[in-house]
């Protein structure tokens, strides 16, 4: 066994991983196949840019350094990341998404957020096409605005700190749940992130109800809702 000589001095680049992989799903991961594939996935697109971010296959095997710890020969690897993947889409930790593209049928996997499973929807109502680069072929048709464009018209100027804190929001809720949030906060007169970031919690937590509002009653129905109850501490009466 290769012995480990221990992280280096000096600056070191930490991964996000979510709170939940520790108490709700690490618990019950009894294979290690399924482990790293897991792991490798939270890494990997902790380091990609984008609204939208996917792995393939392809990504996995051409890890080298990833790949010789999946199996004694490349035979034997290859066959540990496809179970390892297919348990981890299983479990529900990642979400899987097939695409016809000009080199074939190509499996798309999503790490299973909010993010991730608008991603998913838009794949299945079409709302994709080739990218053309082979490094990122899928290309999602879900331009709309940052968050940090909605926060400077709604809200105001932006600090460093802040603007972290809505980096991590965007990389986790999909932009139709940031938009509708914060038009919440323009309705209610709530022009601070903590509502919105409340909001987006709450949705992440219990669900979004999606149903369209076609009724007046309905709507008015809607807007108490985030003047009253848990939300009422961030308006002014």
């Amino acid at each position: 066994m290769p012995s480990f000589k221990g992280f280096p001095a000096g600056k070191i680049r930490f991964t996000r991983v979510p709170a939940t992989f520790f108490t709700e799903l690490l618990p019950h991961v009894d294979q290690l196949g399924e482990l790293k594939v897991t792991l490798y996935a939270l890494w990997r697109l902790d380091r990609m840019e984008g609204a939208f971010r996917y792995l393939c296959e392809a990504d996995f095997a051409a890890d080298e350094t990833f790949m010789q710890g999946m199996g004694p020969d490349a035979k034997k690897a290859l066959s540990a990341l496809r179970t390892g993947l297919k348990q981890a889409v299983a479990r529900g930790t990642l979400l899987e998404s097939t695409v016809e593209l000009e080199a074939g049928r190509t499996r798309f996997y999503f790490l299973n957020t909010a993010r991730g499973q608008a991603a998913v929807k838009a794949i299945a109502a079409g709302e994709w096409q080739p990218s053309g680069d082979p490094q990122a072929p899928l290309s999602l048709n879900m331009e709309r605005p940052n968050i940090f464009r909605l926060y400077e018209e709604h809200i105001g100027a932006l600090t460093p700190m802040l603007s972290e804190r809505l980096g991590e929001a965007e990389d986790t809720y999909p932009p139709t749940w940031i938009e509708e949030a914060f038009r919440l906060a323009v309705e209610n007169n709530v022009r601070r992130w903590s509502y919105v970031d409340a909001i987006l919690r709450r949705w992440n937590e219990e669900g979004r109800d999606e149903r369209p509002k076609t009724h007046r009653g309905d709507s008015e129905k809607d807007r108490r809702k985030y003047v009253e109850g848990e939300f009422s501490d961030f308006i002014e009466h």
